[in-house]
């Protein structure tokens, strides 16, 4: 006999039949409650994953919008809101983000279009250099001297265009500049200038650079630092945009001394005596697309058998009454078989072919580098790269120059013959040379060769994956330069005091004579 208060809605469903069970069948209870313990897990597990998306599908693309990773989200709950308020994920470009200008055509693409207008001081005609992401053709090397790839015919002035298209892979860009630490300005200066560097007026020379500035003031994103975390890149030495009077026979553009350009940086193939003024490498013609391509290279140069003591490569600078170049060439001569020349006199193509260069280099144990036009010259990379001990002259070659690059220790890396004048020229190289230790010698060929990776501007596909290559140790070094100017913002302090002083001193020799080679 059923219970007066029996109902229909008591008996228990089954979870195979979905039909009422009989209500004596107690342990399906305890099947049921498990389960349903199990469901409402699961639920909450899928309802909370979803606050906690990861980067990876953002960093999927080739030129993702980075600042999604910390605006983007948009919680449905306002607990889950007030979670993520509480407990934000990190942002690894936090600190690091650069915003690039759109500038128009005129300051950058357009002078590609136009490449057959534009001079490298001895040749007409620039625009093969400009193929491959201005890397230039691709190096034919049937005797094996270089890698099977990624070895290029590489213009030592088309830093500008490398480093835009290396930026434009930029893993921490952003659309949002408000958020930007830095923002780049992808100005040609150095291929602008190049159109008009012989036979124009100062007032054409400078025009762009005029044209610049007057944008760029107009942008919102001057306002918050009057300009002092904009930088811009040069492939050219910075002397050659620091045109001191209104001349017109003196060198170069005035887009240095313009005032709103005082505000920025830039960074070039040789500084300036100015502050804000930083020197990055010539690009070489190694631009590998791997970790692995670096350290095979490498291996090679370790293993590298040396014939000769030393080598130059380059040509006398007669033009240049105090140039030590006609000295190091005697000298190179009356040693014999002890030393390597590579005669790049004007009219000769042998130091334009990277093979050559590398066949001289690696072939040596020291490879000396005086001054030429400039303080700078991009033998020094390639000696580098050949893991050719580089021999110095001047202070103003390397040691004053490439900071976020080269070992502060010169004496890690290099051998320093300090020589003022050519009127003071009192040494002999190939003696001063044999004094080295061949402990020592092995022990700077090393941190040659260690230092590759940080001379060279990969491609721009390339994982640095820890290697940081010459592109990312300047965008290091910028920000962090930025970052100085901003935080004496932050204590009231005016973010321009030193920034585009001058520093005379740094070209001398008073901080390097004293040291002796040992």
């Amino acid at each position: 006999m059923k219970p007066k208060n029996y109902s229909p809605m008591e008996k228990p469903i089954s979870v195979v039949t979905g039909k009422f069970r009989s209500s004596n069948n107690h342990s399906n209870v305890w099947f049921v409650v498990p389960l349903f313990i199990l469901l409402c897990f699961i639920l909450l597990c899928f309802d909370y994953s979803a606050l906690y998306i990861t980067d990876t599908d953002e960093a999927a693309s080739s030129f993702p919008d980075t600042t999604q990773k910390s605006v983007s989200r948009e919680p449905t709950k306002d607990v889950n809101f007030s979670r993520l308020l509480d407990d934000p994920l990190p942002d690894s470009c936090t600190g690091r983000y650069i915003y690039l200008h759109d500038l128009p055509g005129r300051f950058n693409s357009d002078l590609l279009e136009s490449c057959s207008s534009i001079t490298r001081g001895t040749e007409n005609n620039i625009c093969p250099y400009l193929e491959n992401f201005g890397f230039g053709p691709e190096i034919q090397d049937p005797d094996n001297v270089l890698l099977k790839q990624s070895w290029f015919s590489t213009n030592q002035f088309m830093l500008e265009v490398i480093f835009h298209n290396k930026m434009k892979k930029y893993t921490c860009l952003t659309h949002n500049s408000s958020l930007a630490s830095a923002v780049f300005i992808p100005f040609y200066a150095g291929i602008d200038m190049s159109r008009y560097l012989w036979g124009f007026n100062i007032s054409v020379r400078d025009s762009s650079s005029h044209e610049l500035m007057d944008w760029l003031v107009k942008q919102r994103e001057w306002s918050r630092m009057s300009g002092r975390d904009h930088f811009f890149v040069a492939g050219r030495i910075a002397w050659d945009f620091r045109r001191q009077t209104d001349n017109e026979s003196d060198w170069g553009s005035k887009l240095r001394f313009l005032p709103e350009s005082q505000n920025m940086s830039m960074m070039s193939i040789e500084s300036s005596s100015w502050n804000n003024d930083y020197a990055i490498p010539y690009p070489t013609c190694f631009h590998p697309s791997s970790v692995d391509e670096i350290s095979e290279w490498q291996d090679r140069m370790r293993s590298q058998k040396r014939e000769y003591l030393f080598a130059f490569a380059g040509a006398p600078r007669p033009e240049y009454k105090d140039s030590v170049r006609g000295k190091i060439i005697d000298e190179c001569l009356e040693s014999n078989d002890q030393c390597y020349l590579l005669d790049c006199n004007y009219g000769k193509v042998n130091c334009d072919n990277p093979v050559n260069v590398m066949k001289v280099f690696r072939n040596s144990v020291f490879c000396l580098q005086p001054p030429g036009d400039s303080y700078t010259r991009r033998s020094m990379f390639d000696s580098i790269l050949a893991g050719c001990i580089p021999v110095f002259f001047h202070p103003g070659t390397a040691y004053a120059q490439y900071k976020w690059h080269l070992p502060k220790n010169h004496k890690s890396y290099s051998v320093y013959l300090p020589v003022k004048d050519v009127k003071e020229w009192d040494i002999k190289i190939k003696e001063r040379l044999l004094e080295i230790s061949e402990e020592r010698v092995v022990r700077l060929r090393e941190e040659v060769i260690k230092l590759i990776p940080s001379v060279v501007y990969a491609n721009p596909s390339y994982g640095s994956e820890g290697s940081e290559d010459a592109f990312e140790l300047a965008v290091k070094g910028m920000l962090e330069k930025i970052e100085e100017v901003r935080e004496m913002m932050r204590q009231g302090k005016d973010g321009g005091e030193g920034f585009d002083d001058r520093d005379d001193y740094k070209y001398t020799f008073s901080p390097y004579e004293a040291q002796v080679l040992t």
